[in-house]
């Protein structure tokens, strides 16, 4: 296989894990600690989890965005070894 297609390949499957992590990890604790829904109101926990859910997701999309520019920076630039 191509190293072009590997690392492209490692990209998708890293960026899917990422993702999925990150959203079973909000959804355990949104939906299943009940922070999520406001059936009572506004509570302390349901701030603290909406404040942790916009800086997560900011932290991820920073992360890929990170991830995929470096990755293929590494894939154009031509290699000085030799």
């Amino acid at each position: 296989m191509e190293p072009e297609i590997a690392l492209y390949l490692r990209k998708i499957v890293w960026s899917l894990s990422a993702i999925m992590v990150w959203m079973l990890v909000n959804i355990f604790f949104g939906i299943q600690k009940g922070y999520m829904l406001f059936e009572e109101g506004h509570t302390f926990g349901s701030v603290i989890f909406y404040l942790w859910l916009s800086g997560s997701f900011y932290a991820l999309f920073k992360l890929y965005k990170r991830h995929w520019r470096q990755k293929q920076e590494e894939t154009t630039s031509p290699s000085t070894k030799p």
